[in-house]
């Protein structure tokens, strides 16, 4: 029985999957196809490539969002997991499909700047889907991390480097007035890929070194309604026994921490970062009465 209800559930993870990676390669077509594409704006990586090459030699888009990605799929085949490879590949044959579906179709806009606003919305949504749900739509990442083996560089580097190259190499075909929207459907697609990922509520570590930890303690679970782990430390230059407080808030909550912690005790330490997932545990909001 207990057997049964795993196949169950992982069925239902694997449904779900699918679903959300279908929605977000969809979402993707839209973008490009009914805003960017029909504006000459392209976006970064192996679709930025896809776009200028398809524009070069006047052959369907999908064809080649399919086939230059191929590649990398396969190259990095190890280094990225099957599970990946295999929901990358599936995303990628979707937003290639949906490509080919909506050439035909008019796009929504001509005005440049409205296009790059909708169509860097819509393709960061749709990239942040399948990230969020274990998959990618382009093969700069592949390509990153298979050059940082062999390279100083950072993956976060290559990438940035390549996509350069790439909204640069749109201003030579496309012009420059279009190339500088590119840039800015890029930078709202990027934000936007954050935003799916991580959600609006998105969540912060937050540590606190004080000679009051009690009382501040007490205060957060009280006025913010969240739970703390005391941890014990030692100081490094003193050598003394000092208590750190550990909490997870929401963004929404950091003020009102800072505040809590500035009027119990002006003089403490406050570290605060960001968290991209936050599962068990009791990080659910206690009522406060």
């Amino acid at each position: 029985m207990a057997k049964h209800q795993h196949v169950k559930l992982s069925n239902l993870e694997l449904a779900k999957r699918i679903l959300f990676i279908t929605i977000g390669a969809t979402l993707m077509a839209v973008g490009l196809e009914i805003f960017l594409v029909p504006n000459n704006l392209i976006d970064g990586g192996i679709v930025g490539i896809s776009i200028i090459v398809a524009h070069l030699t006047g052959l369907p888009l999908g064809a080649f969002l399919f086939l230059l990605n191929l590649p990398f799929l396969i190259l990095g085949y190890k280094q990225i997991g099957k599970t990946f490879a295999m929901s990358t590949l599936y995303g990628v044959t979707v937003m290639s499909i949906g490509t080919f579906l909506l050439h035909p179709v008019a796009p929504l806009t001509e005005e440049l700047f409205l296009a790059a606003i909708f169509g860097g919305v819509i393709l960061g949504i749709g990239v942040g889907m399948v990230i969020r749900f274990g998959g990618s739509l382009d093969g700069t990442e592949i390509i990153a991390i298979l050059v940082n083996k062999k390279s100083p560089f950072s993956v976060g580097e290559i990438v940035m480097f390549f996509n350069f190259f790439i909204l640069a190499s749109a201003g030579f075909i496309f012009g420059w007035n279009e190339a500088m929207y590119s840039l800015i459907a890029y930078y709202i697609a990027f934000k936007m890929i954050d935003v799916t990922i991580e959600g609006f509520d998105e969540s912060k570590s937050v540590w606190i070194i004080s000679e009051d930890a009690k009382e501040v303690g007490d205060a957060i679970m009280s006025r913010l309604g969240r739970g703390v782990t005391y941890l014990h430390g030692e100081g490094g230059f003193t050598g003394g026994t000092k208590k750190v407080i550990f909490c997870v808030i929401t963004r929404l909550e950091e003020a009102k921490m800072k505040s809590i912690v500035h009027e119990l005790d002006p003089s403490a330490f406050l570290a605060v970062g960001n968290i991209h997932d936050v599962k068990g545990g009791r990080f659910k909001k206690r009522d406060i009465h």
